[in-house]
C-alpha cells in the first residue's frame, strides 16, 4: 500500500507493474538539469590516494576509509568525469612540492583537476591535509587547500572525506553545496517492526532511530535536522509523532493525534509549521499546525481524500499534494491558504509529490496507464511546474514510489519494489546513475535531509 494508502482505493494491481511506458527522447532531459550543472561538459577530475605520513597502526585503516569515501563522493556528484585509479601515476603526492602536474595532465589520466594530500595519525587524532590543483595552470595551480584534525576513528575519516569532497564540489560545481554530509531517513522492518532509520547519503552507516514496536511510516526530517515527524499506528489509530534527535526521545505534538487518521507530515522550510493529512473532519483533508501542534487549521474542503502534502522549499507559501476528488489520485498545487488550486497531472494514478529545492520542479510517482488490463507501471517522473512538461525517470524496473529531492537538486532518492522486495535507490535528477542504497530487510519511504 502507498503509505498505508489511508485505507482508500489508491492501490496498484500487481499486473499493472509488468509493463513500462517508452522513454521520452534523451534531449527532453535537458530542462531537468537547469541550474544543477547536470548535462554540462563534465570536469575531468583525478582523486589521488592520499599519502600516509605516520607509523601509527591505525593509519592504513583510516587512510583506506578516507580514500574510498572521497573517490565515491566525487564519483556520485554527477558533475565530474572521474579518472580511473588505474590511470593514475604511481607516485602519490602528499604535498604541493611533490606534485608533477604534467604527469596528471598527460595521458592516460588527462586530468584537468587533481585532488591530493596526506593523512597522519598520532595520539588518537587523525590529521588530513588536502589540496585541489588545476593541472593546466602551472603558474598558480592551487584552487583549494584544507586541513582537518579530528578523533582517529573510521567514521571520522569518512566524515573528513565527505567534508573535503563537498568543498571540491562547491568550488567546481557552480557554488552549489555538496551533499556528502547529508542524511536519508527511511522506514525499515529489519528489526521486526516498521521503525524510522537513517543512513548517510551513500547508504553507509545505516542505523535505527525509533524503537516503538509498531508501524511507522512517512518520516520527514526538519530543516534544521533536529526533529523527525512521522506517522505511527498506536492504540488510538494513526497519529503524527515527533522524535527529537537532540534529546534522543519522543516529544509532544498534540495537534497530530486528535481524532481520525493522521498521516503524511511535511515541514515548512523555516521549520515552524507542519502540514499533514487528517480525517478528523470526515474525509482526509490537509491541515497545518505550528511546531508545537497548536494553531491548527484546515486548508482543503473537498469530497475525496487529500493526502501527502509537500511545501515549496523556495517560497514556503505553496503546497503540492495528492487529491482523489476526481476519482483516481492526482497531483495538485495550492497556496498555503488553500486558494489558487491547480491540477498538475492529467490522468492515471499520481502520488507522492516532492518539491525540488529550486521550487521549479515536482517529482512524483505516476502510473499513467492505470486501470484493469491496461499496460503501464508505477514510475518516477519529474514535472516542470510552469509548463507542466514531464519526464519519466525510471523504466522497466518494478514499482517505484516515494521520491525525495536532495538539497543540491542533482539527486533523487526513491523506493523500488521488485518481486515483493522493497529497497531504497538513488539516481541523478535526470534519471541516470540509478544505484541501490539498501540491501537488508524491507526499506521504504525515504526522505532526504534539507542540508
Amino acid at each position: 500500500m502507498h503509505g498505508m494508502r489511508l485505507g482508500y482505493r489508491f492501490t496498484v494491481p500487481a499486473l499493472a507493474l509488468l509493463t513500462i511506458l517508452a522513454a521520452l527522447p534523451l534531449r527532453a532531459q535537458d530542462w531537468v538539469r537547469t541550474g544543477t550543472n547536470l548535462g554540462n561538459e563534465k570536469i575531468r577530475l583525478a582523486a589521488a590516494d592520499f599519502k600516509p605520513v605516520s607509523a601509527d597502526p591505525q593509519t592504513p585503516t583510516l587512510k583506506a576509509a578516507f580514500d574510498a569515501t572521497l573517490y565515491s563522493d566525487l564519483g556520485n556528484a554527477g558533475i565530474f568525469d572521474l579518472v580511473s585509479k588505474s590511470f593514475a601515476p604511481q607516485a602519490a603526492p602528499g604535498t604541493p612540492q611533490e606534485v608533477s602536474l604534467a604527469q596528471w595532465a598527460a595521458a592516460p589520466a588527462n586530468a584537468a583537476m587533481l585532488a591530493f594530500g596526506s593523512l597522519s595519525v598520532a595520539n588518537g587524532r587523525v590529521v588530513v591535509n588536502g589540496w585541489l590543483f588545476d593541472t593546466r595552470n602551472t603558474a598558480n595551480p592551487q584552487v583549494l587547500g584544507k586541513q582537518y584534525n579530528e578523533n582517529a576513528t573510521e567514521d571520522m575519516a569518512r566524515t573528513i572525506a565527505h567534508r573535503f569532497a563537498d568543498e571540491i564540489i562547491y568550488r567546481l560545481g557552480g557554488g552549489i553545496n555538496g551533499i556528502a554530509e547529508t542524511k536519508i531517513y527511511f522506514i525499515s522492518s529489519r528489526s521486526g517492526s516498521k521503525e524510522v532509520w537513517v543512513m548517510d547519503y551513500d547508504g553507509q552507516n545505516q542505523h535505527q532511530i525509533t524503537h516503538l514496536g509498531s508501524i511507522s511510516i512517512s518520516p520527514r526530517i526538519s530543516p534544521d535536522n533536529s526533529r523527525i515527524a512521522f506517522a505511527s499506528l498506536g492504540s488510538e489509530g494513526w497519529a503524527i509523532r515527533m522524535y527529537s534527535l537532540e534529546l534522543g526521545r519522543m516529544v509532544r505534538f498534540p495537534g497530530g493525534a486528535a481524532g481520525g487518521s493522521n498521516q503524511s507530515p511535511a515541514w515548512t522550510p523555516d521549520g515552524n509549521r507542519v502540514a499533514f493529512s487528517s480525517s478528523r473532519s470526515g474525509d482526509p483533508e490537509i491541515w497545518i499546525a505550528d511546531l508545537n501542534g497548536g494553531n491548527l487549521r484546515r486548508v482543503t474542503y473537498f469530497a475525496g481524500p487529500d493526502v501527502s502534502p509537500t511545501w515549496n522549499p523556495k517560497t514556503g507559501t505553496q503546497l503540492a499534494w495528492v487529491s482523489g476528488r476526481t476519482g483516481l489520485p492526482q497531483i495538485y498545487i495550492m497556496d498555503q491558504e488553500g486558494a489558487n488550486i491547480q491540477r498538475m497531472t492529467d490522468g492515471g494514478y499520481a502520488v507522492s509529490p516532492s518539491w525540488s529545492p529550486s521550487g521549479q520542479f515536482l517529482t512524483f510517482s505516476w502510473n499513467r496507464k492505470y486501470g484493469p488490463g491496461a499496460p503501464g507501471g508505477q514510475d518516477i517522473y519529474v514535472m516542470d511546474i510552469a509548463s507542466k512538461r514531464w519526464l519519466q525517470l525510471t523504466h522497466d524496473a518494478g514499482s517505484n514510489d516515494f521520491p525525495s529531492w536532495s538539497p543540491d537538486g542533482r539527486h533523487i532518492v526513491f523506493q523500488r519494489q521488485v518481486g515483493g522486495h522493497t529497497e531504497i535507490w538513488s539516481m541523478l535528477a535526470d534519471g541516470t546513475e540509478q544505484i541501490p542504497l539498501t540491501q537488508a530487510g524491507t526499506n521504504m519511504m525515504p526522505n532526504w535531509s534539507w542540508k
